[in-house]
């Protein structure tokens, strides 16, 4: 996907000027409410108009002031899956997956309903009624709804937004999978740094109606360790889940991992503080904690009370947070070996 745009749009006191050029598919638009992520998601599917500019999408323009061009949503291919589905209440969970498949092009449609059905576990739904559908299942068939479309890009705007955290985490693996598995760019719009980091790969980062940044979505997430509150937290996927004791094992990579809790099937998606990385200049004698990683240390960043030390165990990348004393003491420096030890109960898996 290439998408160039320069916008300006003014609604009340709200004025909204931005400029960018993207490449790729897996891109976040991350910020506080207010500030422009939302009119310009509006802006880009063909339902709000800017006062000047200019859009383009993979060489087609979808809009240009200076030359009168303004592409009505349904001749742009942009597909919205909002914060709400917006089901249609008198259809079943069939005739709304299909809505717009129906009204694509047949040359454009690239994507088969059956696939679709698989790939978001759609196939004991079709004949229900909307108003019996939880809340992960109707986002799950307004997700299908809108890839059926078969949509050169697809803007999601706050989807997980009030959803409990079990259910944001079970509707995430279908995002991720369906986007990945149909080659859909998308425009992933949230003020979540959580759903931002397991969504994306580059970010926009947008405050008061205006573009202050653009970096990688681990790097806003370094940001987090630096100023305080939750911190960073290492998300690790682990699988081959099997009994260990009273424990559980899971494989990282080459790494055996020994953990608190276990089950479920593949890949499963685990969250580490990075306060609970605790370092050893080499391996203790003895400890409680049952992962011992020795590992290298890549980088330090940070700055006042909080440091990061990035490192790096056979491959897998991990970071912790420590005090400067401590990197005093242990004379951390790029290419320092050190022992990386983690409690059993440490991880907090979520899917």
């Amino acid at each position: 996907m290439q998408l160039e745009v320069d916008v300006a749009k003014k609604t009340g006191n709200f004025s909204l000027q931005v400029a960018f050029d993207l490449v790729g598919k897996k891109w976040g638009i991350f910020g506080p409410s207010g500030s422009g992520k939302s009119t310009l998601m509006h802006i880009l599917a063909g339902l709000l108009t800017p006062d000047r500019g200019r859009i383009t999408l993979d060489g087609v323009c979808l809009f240009d002031s200076k030359k009168k061009i303004n592409l009505p949503p349904q001749q742009r291919r942009v597909g919205v899956v909002f914060q709400h589905a917006h089901l249609f209440p008198h259809m079943n969970v069939r005739r709304n997956l299909l809505y717009g498949w129906q009204r694509t092009p047949r040359a454009a449609r690239q994507i088969s309903p059956a696939a679709i059905i698989a790939a978001l576990n759609l196939e004991d739904l079709l004949e229900r009624g909307v108003a019996r559908l939880s809340g992960g299942e109707r986002q799950r068939l307004a997700l299908g709804r809108t890839v059926l479309s078969c949509p050169r890009l697809i803007l999601m705007d706050e989807p997980l937004t009030g959803l409990d955290q079990e259910l944001k985490f079970q509707i995430i693996p279908y995002l991720t999978k369906v986007l990945a598995q149909f080659d859909i760019p998308f425009l992933f719009i949230s003020h979540s740094l959580e759903e931002i980091r397991l969504m994306t790969d580059e970010v926009l980062i947008f405050n008061q109606g205006r573009l202050e940044q653009r970096l990688p979505a681990e790097e806003l997430a370094r940001r987090a360790l630096v100023a305080g509150g939750r911190g960073y937290a290492n998300l690790l996927y682990l699988s081959s889940p099997r009994p260990h004791g009273d424990l559980w094992s899971y494989q990282w990579g080459a790494t055996e991992l020994i953990l608190l809790e276990g089950g479920g099937k593949g890949d499963n998606l685990f969250e580490l503080g990075a306060k609970d990385v605790t370092l050893f200049k080499r391996h203790p004698e003895a400890t409680s904690a049952r992962n011992l990683l020795p590992c290298r240390v890549s980088d330090l960043f940070g700055e006042g009370n909080r440091m990061g030390v990035d490192l790096l165990s056979k491959g897998n990348h991990l970071v912790s947070q420590i005090v400067p004393e401590s990197v005093r003491e242990l004379d951390l420096k790029k290419g320092s070996e050190v022992v990386a030890v983690i409690k059993a109960s440490a991880f907090r898996r979520l899917y």
